[in-house]
C-alpha cells in the first residue's frame, strides 16, 4: 500500500524520512494518533478475555516513572540522610 498508510514497524529505514513527512502534525492529527495508540494498548493489554495484571501494572509503572521524573529535581536537593536542621 501507500507509504502513508503503513504502520511504523513496516517502514524501511530509508523510507523513514518520507513516512514522517506524510504524518499529520496538526493538533487534530496528533490527538487522533494518541487515541489510536490508546485503543491499541487497551485492546491488547486490558480488554482481553483472560487478562492478567500486565496492563494495569504497566500503567502503574509508567505513572511511577513519570511522577518520579517530575519530582526528580526536588528529590536531588534532599540529602540521602534526611533534611538538614
Amino acid at each position: 500500500g501507500p507509504l502513508s498508510e503503513r504502520p511504523l514497524m513496516e517502514v524501511r529505514l530509508g523510507e523513514l524520512h518520507t513516512w514522517i513527512s506524510t504524518c499529520d502534525i496538526s493538533p487534530q492529527g496528533l490527538l487522533g494518533a494518541v487515541q489510536k495508540a490508546w485503543n491499541s494498548y487497551y485492546t491488547k493489554y486490558i480488554n482481553v478475555r483472560r487478562g492478567g495484571p500486565t496492563g494495569i501494572s504497566m500503567l502503574l509503572a509508567g505513572y511511577c516513572l513519570l511522577s518520579y521524573s517530575w519530582n526528580y529535581q526536588h528529590f536531588s536537593k534532599i540529602p540521602a540522610w534526611g533534611p538538614s536542621c
